[in-house]
Parts: C-alpha cells; sequence; structure tokens
C-alpha cells in the first residue's frame, strides 16, 4: 500500500469490513455545517439501482470538496451507499419505530435486493462499481418484530435490519456479498482501490 485511504462514511460497519481486508483508513466525515442527510432524498419515481449510484456520487464529490477544504494530505477517498428494495420500491431508513415495524413486515416471507454502490477517487481519477444480492426473509411473527425494533437496531438501517446483528437469525437465504449487505462489497471495493492504484 502507498497511499493514504479515506473512508467518506459515519457507518462503522464500512470501517470495520475495510480493516477486515488489512486496509488502512482515516475517517473523513461530514462537518457539523454539512447536510448529509440531503444527498440521500430520493427523487421520484427513481429506481433503486439508479438511487444507489446517484446518492454515492454525490457522496463522493461532497467528500472531495471536504477534503480540499481541509487541507488533507493527499490520498484515495472511497464512499459507499446501500439501499434495499422490495419490487423496485425502495426501503430506506425508519423515520422511527413503527416505520421500522412496517418496514419489517413488509419483508417478512418475502425476497428483496440489497444494492450497495462503492466509489473511489484519487486524483482526477474516479471509479466506481455496484453490488446487488438477494435476501430471502423467513415469515416474522409480530412479537419477533417488536422484539427486534425494541432492541433499536433497525434504526438507522436501510430496510430497517442489519445482517450482522440480531436480525441474521431472520434470514433464510442470501445470494450475492454478504459484506455488500452489510454496507460495503469488499471485492469490489478491493478491485476499485487497485484499479485507482492505491494497493499494491
Amino acid at each position: 500500500m502507498h497511499s493514504l485511504i479515506y473512508l467518506a462514511s459515519q457507518s462503522p460497519r464500512r470501517s470495520q469490513l475495510l480493516t477486515q481486508i488489512g486496509v488502512a483508513h482515516a475517517l473523513l466525515l461530514p462537518g457539523p455545517q454539512e447536510d448529509a442527510e440531503a444527498l440521500e432524498l430520493a427523487l421520484p419515481g427513481e429506481a433503486p439501482v439508479d438511487y444507489v449510484q446517484r446518492v454515492t456520487r454525490l457522496k463522493l464529490e461532497a467528500a472531495v470538496q471536504r477534503h480540499a477544504q481541509r487541507g488533507l494530505p493527499p490520498g484515495a477517498i472511497v464512499c459507499a451507499d446501500t439501499t434495499v428494495a422490495l419490487e423496485g420500491v425502495i426501503l430506506g431508513k425508519p423515520h422511527n419505530g413503527a416505520d421500522a415495524a412496517q418496514m419489517l413486515a413488509q419483508l417478512s416471507g418475502q425476497s428483496h435486493q440489497v444494492f450497495t454502490a462503492v466509489a473511489v477517487a484519487s486524483g482526477a481519477g474516479r471509479w466506481a462499481a455496484l453490488s446487488i444480492s438477494q435476501v430471502q426473509f423467513a415469515p416474522l411473527t409480530p412479537a419477533q418484530i417488536s422484539a427486534y425494533v425494541a432492541s433499536g437496531e433497525p434504526m438507522g438501517k436501510a430496510g430497517a435490519y442489519g445482517i450482522q446483528g440480531a436480525a441474521a437469525a431472520f434470514i433464510a437465504h442470501i445470494e450475492g456479498s454478504y459484506s455488500g449487505i452489510m454496507g460495503l462489497p469488499l471485492f469490489e471495493t478491493e478491485q476499485l482501490l487497485r484499479s485507482a492504484g492505491v494497493l499494491d
């Protein structure tokens, strides 16, 4: 490795995943004056696959500007965004417990898609990839949903669940990238960093 790598994400899971594959990195987080949530607003009728790639591009360019404004040492910047979709409808982060419970009831017994886009900036170069996975939920009882919502785990997570947490017990089958479902597809991320010339 011969370049500093910045992770522009507030997700501790993404940081853990980069560390898992031996990629040392520094966090490049939004400042209090930045409205990071506004970047995640979906456009009317936007398809999940278009949404996740557009939001990732916006996050990356915001991070590039942030890096320049802070006068940080040169380095590659990694950004990602994950969205959950059921029958083409985006299920974002729940607004409250009732919203989380409604999402989980929708996912119960169904197969849904998880899209994670990842992008890397290094100098003027830009590289991007998309991971698409299928996740099959077992049927959930109202008691299971209530207990999971009460744990607080659904909050802040697309689709109101985290595969790396207690919701793992709800998932009957996955097809695709486990790390992509967590929020950062490691195979694609490493390939992008190699393409950008920042990994040996």
